[in-house]
């Protein structure tokens, strides 16, 4: 066993180091296998071990326990608040190094897993860290969760000291050797964090039967994670990129949230002392980090490699994984020298990140480039010499204007030729409400075949809320076999006031044990009280809007909230100057009990916009929103046409249905998508 270098002894914890604890228990979750004839998440079978969430919806552990569940599912188990309920969710295993055990024994290194979970949950991350060799010789804490007597299991933290490795340092399949008195059964698989830096550095992958301690393995041996064949064409091609660029948006979105007051991983990074190398506080490092995470990932690890080359550093080759995200470049850099040097090699890293060839480009990239450029901009001018400063001044004008130089390897998505798409086959729900008898409805089914509609079936006695889809079912099933088409099923259009917009039909399910209606089909919502406008320019107005989003572009501006804080929808006069392009996003929208949201939501529909996306009010809606901003960006500009917005929320919620994580981000997504003369419907009929 070879010696690390050498440390100073640990004294207890302070007041520091005990919120790190708190926050590093929150994160760690135990891991069960399903019992056998139990959906995913109805019952837990076996124990299996312990785990922690690195980014929203993923959770790392080792091979060992994650492949034990069964088929790769795995129920994961957490805590939603300190002494809080537990939630059980179930869990897909994505990817495992190594993916099976070779013959018999204990797994081998790096036994390390990435779990996937299948629903959208709100949960706390960890901080992992980003440099390239993570433990050394010092103090360190670890999580998990062992039996507690009586049956009962408990999560558990203990500190304990790394003193070396069961082989070289310098070997490529490196296991830190950890010396602890009490390392239970059960706790593997649970996060290692340096208590120094305050941030996550490995995971336990076992326990020494004869001695007091155990091994781990460092999060940087991720990077071995299979590189994919196929040049990516999405983040989530790649789930080393995914799950890093998601867990450094997360770590960003918490700490600038100006609305949320718990403290954060840079909070208590910053109340130890920490310093993100020799040129960066916490607080600038989870900045930075979440801007590059906004950027597509490098086309390759030789690329990034390059682009570290130029600035003058490469990477110890020897026992350590090569760099494959930007966070890891920056990780690379923090070992320059100290003083303006160092900064300024950053700073020329995120200007190479910003003009870098990319795999893929998406509506947001512009914007994630931008966005890094003022963290460039306003970082040198508080910090570094007028000379420096013109410098980066003229590379992001190269950058911007250089013909041939603009992400050469991929162009803008042009998967479907940009023209007036053939108008749409609708099935129109109309549903009225009777003032005298409340939660009862009136209803009429119409198919809509281009510019004709055909009556299918009406209701006018009045049908209760929780009965419409049983008393619809057979009317929206024969609507719908007169207008889907092979593998293009009809838009069902929900027409109903703007006080039932809180109504979420996508979720109903023909019959009770199908799936939602919403991953069927596309769903959209018309409000019948978002009609001609007050004036003839007013109705003109509106229809111009319409027509310039069936050509094209479309773009998509938030409305409701700036800066991660909600703001009041413009006044309605200002919304009326809005570009004919504008898709209104609301990312606030409380429900129809919320008096802000309903009168924004009337002003955006009164200054004559037909097409407009939000998000249902949810209970574990979490406070940052940024996810949200940048992804409906990429989502309504790269449709291109509103005509194809519709498809694109179907395939988000079927992502959702799905456990795809990737499109959690837009779970409770909603679309107002009508055009500004309909053919009139007829009146409901009322009984003699």
């Amino acid at each position: 066993m070879t010696q690390p270098p050498g440390g100073g002894a640990w004294q207890g914890p302070n007041g520091a180091e005990s919120a790190l604890m708190s926050l590093v228990k929150d994160a760690t979750v135990r891991i069960h296998r399903p019992e056998p004839g139990y959906a995913p998440e109805g019952s837990d079978g076996d124990f299996l071990g312990s785990g922690f969430f690195i980014a929203p919806s993923w959770v790392l552990t080792c091979a060992h326990v994650a492949m034990e569940g069964r088929g790769r599912q795995v129920n994961v188990v957490y805590k939603t608040a300190r002494g809080g309920d537990a939630v059980r969710v179930g869990g897909t295993v994505v990817a495992a190094l190594p993916e099976e055990r070779p013959g018999t024994g204990g797994w081998p290194a790096p036994d390390l897993a990435l779990i996937q979970l299948v629903r959208p949950v709100e949960h706390p991350c960890v901080y992992l860290s980003e440099r390239s060799t993570g433990m050394n010789r010092g103090a360190y804490y670890f999580a998990g969760w062992a039996a507690g007597g009586a049956g009962a299991l408990k999560r558990l933290g203990r500190e304990c000291r790394v003193v070396g490795t069961v082989d070289d340092w310098a070997d490529g399949d490196e296991q830190v050797l950890i010396e602890a008195s009490q390392l239970y059964a059960g706790m593997s698989g649970g996060p290692v964090v340096d208590l120094a830096r305050g941030e996550v550095v490995g995971v336990l992958k076992s326990r020494s039967t004869d001695t007091d301690g155990g091994t781990a393995i460092g999060v940087e041996r991720l990077r071995t994670l299979p590189v994919p064949v196929r040049a990516a064409t999405a983040e989530s091609d790649d789930p080393y990129q995914a799950v890093f660029h998601a867990h450094d948006r997360y770590h960003a979105d918490r700490h600038n949230n100006p609305v949320d007051d718990e403290e954060t991983w840079a909070d208590v990074q910053r109340d130890l002392g920490t310093v993100a190398g020799p040129a960066l506080t916490p607080q600038q490092r989870v900045d930075l980090l979440g801007r590059l995470a906004k950027l597509p990932p490098p086309v390759s690890t030789r690329s990034l490699l390059d682009i570290l080359g130029d600035l003058g550093y490469g990477y110890r080759t020897v026992g350590v994984p090569a760099p494959r995200g930007w966070r890891d470049g920056l990780g690379v850099l923090y070992d320059a020298r100290e003083g303006d040097e160092a900064l300024e090699r950053i700073l020329r890293y995120c200007m190479s990140a910003i003009s870098a060839e990319r795999p893929y480009v998406v509506p947001s990239t512009r914007l994630a480039e931008d966005a890094l450029w003022d963290w460039v901009r306003e970082t040198a001018e508080d910090r570094l010499r007028r000379p420096f400063r013109r410098e980066m001044a003229r590379l992001r004008n190269q950058g911007r204007y250089a013909p041939g130089t603009e992400h050469l390897r991929t162009p803008e998505p042009a998967d479907e030729p940009v023209r007036p798409p053939k108008a749409p086959t609708f099935v129109v729900l109309h549903l009225e409400p009777r003032a005298w008898q409340p939660d009862h409805y009136d209803w009429r089914v119409v198919a809509r075949l281009s510019a004709v509609d055909l009556p299918v079936t009406e209701n006018y006695q009045g049908t209760r809320s929780d009965e419409l889809p049983a008393r619809l079912g057979a009317s929206l099933g024969k609507a719908f076999r007169m207008c889907d088409e092979p593998d293009n099923p009809a838009i069902l259009q929900v027409v109903v006031p703007s006080a039932l917009l809180d109504l979420e039909v996508e979720k109903w399910q023909l019959p009770a044990d199908s799936l939602p209606l919403g991953v069927l089909r596309p769903v959209v919502v018309r409000c019948a009280d978002g009609g001609p406008g007050l004036s003839e320019d007013a109705d003109l107005e509106r229809e111009a809007r319409w027509n310039r989003l069936r050509r094209g572009p479309t773009r998509a501006a938030v409305l409701d909230c700036d800066d991660e804080m909600r703001v009041p929808v413009p006044v309605t006069a200002k919304l009326r100057g809005l570009p004919y392009e504008t898709v209104p996003v609301l990312c606030r929208y409380g429900g129809r009990h919320d008096t802000q949201s309903v009168v924004g939501f009337a002003r955006v529909l009164d200054a004559g916009f037909g097409v407009v996306l939000w998000r249902r009010p949810k209970a574990e809606r979490p406070a940052s929103c940024t996810e949200f901003h940048l992804r409906v960006v990429d989502t309504v500009d790269g449709a291109v046409v509103a005509d194809r917005l519709p498809r694109r929320i179907q395939e988000l919620r079927k992502g959702v249905r799905e456990g795809r994580p990737d499109m959690f981000w837009s779970d409770g997504i909603a679309l107002v998508y009508g055009d500004p003369q309909p053919p009139p419907p007829d009146p409901l009929l009322q009984a003699p």
